[in-house]
């Protein structure tokens, strides 16, 4: 199994968390700052400056 890093956002802030590979977050990118990440869930926000204006790539 390969597992990654991934910065993820969370409620109370930015997290680390290993997620293996079959699982795929979302790409995102914040509209605010142009940070680029991963994200599971709904309601996602940048890990990075906190924004809720956030693209979900495909």
């Amino acid at each position: 199994m390969i597992t990654e890093v991934i910065i993820m956002c969370s409620v109370g802030g930015p997290m680390e968390v290993d997620i293996a590979e079959q699982v795929q977050g979302n790409s995102c990118v914040c509209e605010d700052c142009e940070n680029k990440f991963k994200s599971l869930g709904k309601k996602i926000r940048c890990p990075s400056c906190g924004s809720d204006h956030i693209t979900v790539l495909e």
